[in-house]
């Protein structure tokens, strides 16, 4: 597994919790939505995104899309 495919993993996966912690618990959680999908959309624009500053150092391999 390489870089890119853990991030959207990621991604997707913090973004199904919050819609559900919004559900059930508060729906403040839906600010945590909006970051992750910010981030998403600046890291397109950028290439920068900070869990891939995190999984470098960890020998993940990278991908096409964070070199």
């Amino acid at each position: 597994m390489n870089i890119d495919r853990i991030v959207l993993g990621f991604a997707g996966s913090m973004i199904l919790i919050s819609l559900i912690l919004a559900q059930f618990h508060s729906p403040y959680w839906l600010w945590f939505t909006a970051f992750v999908g910010a981030n998403l959309l600046q890291s397109s624009f950028t290439g920068f995104c900070p869990l891939v500053k995190i999984l470098k150092p960890l020998g993940v391999k990278p991908g096409k899309a964070f070199d």
